[in-house]
C-alpha cells in the first residue's frame, strides 16, 4: 500500500489533492501543512511519494525538496511539486533541486492520478 505524504499550507487544497489521491487503489494519504511538519511525518512514517507545494510558511517545498534529496534515506523519494508558481524559471530551480515533476495550480485531477500512478508503479518494479 504506498503511502502518499500531501504537503500544503492551504487545507482546501489539501483535502483537494488527498481525495484525489484516495481514489489510487490502496493508497494512504498522510497530511502535512509545511516543510518542517512533513519531516516530522516522514521520519514516523514511511513515505512513498511526497506531493509539495513550494510557498508555504515555517519551511517552503524547495528548502523541503532540497533536504529530502541531501538525506540518503529519502533521497529516491519521487516529489511532486503542485505550485501557484507557473513561471518557467521557478520550474527549472525547482527540478534542478530534485523534483521529478512540477504541476501548476489549478490542478486537473485526472492529470495528477495519472503522474502519481506512474512514478507508484515505477517504484514496484
Amino acid at each position: 500500500m504506498p503511502n502518499i505524504l500531501v504537503v500544503e499550507d492551504s487545507p482546501t487544497m489539501r483535502q483537494l489533492i488527498s481525495f484525489a489521491m484516495k481514489r489510487i487503489p490502496n493508497s494512504h494519504v498522510i497530511e502535512a501543512t509545511d516543510g518542517v511538519d512533513a519531516l516530522k511525518k516522514m521520519s514516523a512514517d514511511t513515505v512513498d511519494l511526497i506531493l509539495c507545494d513550494i510557498n508555504m510558511p515555517v519551511m517552503d517545498g524547495l528548502k523541503l525538496v532540497s533536504l529530502v534529496r541531501g538525506n540518503p534515506v529519502y533521497k529516491d523519494i519521487p516529489i511532486i511539486i503542485i505550485t501557484t508558481e507557473g513561471a518557467e524559471e521557478d520550474k527549472k530551480r525547482a527540478l534542478a533541486i530534485g523534483a521529478n515533476a512540477y504541476l501548476p495550480k489549478p490542478i486537473q485531477t485526472q492529470e495528477l492520478i495519472k503522474l502519481v500512478t506512474t512514478y507508484l508503479t515505477a517504484l514496484k518494479k
